[in-house]
């Protein structure tokens, strides 16, 4: 998800030479996915809400969401409308959040983060027989959810784990004590730069995928000497965003700095890490900050992200995609998003 704060209001790169995959709507924090042969694409729908711009993000008032899909890259981006509306989730309040998607025991399953009546952000999830939808939401969130930016992952051996969190608006520093303390609004305030940085959340999914199965812990990413990344560390510490992808044995745990608009990656031997930091994956986008997803297709690897390209306005946003790249030891090849 992305939150215009007091970060620049907008990263301004050379035009870039991809082009939106959507034109007619705004799309934004793009998760693909692979099924029945086709990459089908959960984004968040950014619309113009007339909400003043904050800090937390009150300006990204979304209301639903619609699925695309492509049979290749390149190809036709079929719009399969509205999967599902806020006002079809029974415990929302506002603003449809970054999503994500995964299928298992025969049915489709989409995550989303929403506020709930109370103004506190926690992880709903929808069902459906399609990828397409419509998806029909659970009466309840997630028991032990909050924050934003679900993203689930599932290993080889079939079981499913959903990373999360988003600081600043995405709430993930209200719940620094174990409960939510609305007082903490954007960060943990100067002073904190040399403790450790928050970060993302991890939590093992139910059979059933409704729930979690155990407890959410935390996602340890540490530097090259096997330290944890620290609070001021603007330019490597998680912000928003996770996204976790296998490749040769290792696990690729992808994320945003936020407000320094990179977007990284660290490496690991198991789905709970922890995570060794590797480098970029992505220079700044046209827009605040970035939001992505990393998909195997047709024996190549692609990033899907977004940037502003076509309104030059950081909440109305435009879904790309393109090859990523890897070094003979695995080491992705960082993108400068100004160029081919």
């Amino acid at each position: 998800m992305t939150i215009a704060g007091s970060g620049p209001a907008l990263c301004q790169n050379a035009p870039s030479k991809i082009k939106p995959l959507v034109t007619d709507l705004f799309t934004a924090d793009p998760s693909a996915h692979v099924f029945n042969g086709k990459i089908y694409i959960y984004p968040s729908h950014d619309i113009e809400a007339n909400v003043p711009q904050d800090d937390e993000g009150g300006h990204f008032n979304m209301r639903d969401y619609h699925v695309y899909s492509l049979d290749e890259i390149g190809g036709k981006v079929t719009d399969h409308g509205v999967a599902l509306d806020l006002k079809d989730i029974p415990w929302a309040g506002r603003q449809l959040w970054a999503p994500d998607a995964a299928f298992k025991n025969g049915t489709y399953y989409l995550y989303f983060p929403v506020k709930d009546k109370q103004d506190v952000f926690r992880i709903g999830v929808a069902t459906s027989k399609s990828p397409a939808g419509p998806f029909k939401a659970e009466p309840e969130p997630i028991p032990g959810s909050y924050s934003i930016d679900p993203a689930v992952f599932t290993d080889t051996d079939g079981t499913s784990y959903m990373y999360f969190g988003g600081i600043w608006g995405g709430q993930l520093q209200r719940w620094h004590t174990g409960k939510y303390d609305k007082s903490l609004s954007t960060d943990l305030g100067k002073g904190h730069e040399k403790e450790p940085a928050l970060t993302a959340k991890v939590a093992k999914m139910s059979k059933d995928m409704l729930t979690f199965d155990g407890p959410v812990k935390d996602v340890q990413i540490n530097d090259e000497h096997g330290k944890p990344l620290l609070a001021g560390d603007a330019d490597r510490r998680f912000f928003e965003g996770a996204w976790m992808h296998k490749y040769n044995g290792k696990y690729y745990f992808s994320y945003s700095t936020g407000d320094t608009h990179l977007l990284c990656y660290a490496e690991g031997d198991a789905p709970y890490g922890p995570f060794t930091y590797k480098g970029v994956i992505m220079k700044p986008v046209e827009g605040w900050t970035t939001h992505h997803s990393i998909v195997e297709f047709k024996g190549k690897w692609y990033i899907f992200y977004h940037d502003a390209e076509i309104s030059g306005k950081t909440h109305l946003r435009n879904v790309k995609v393109r090859e990523l790249k890897r070094g003979a030891d695995g080491a992705i090849q960082t993108i400068d998003p100004a160029k081919l």
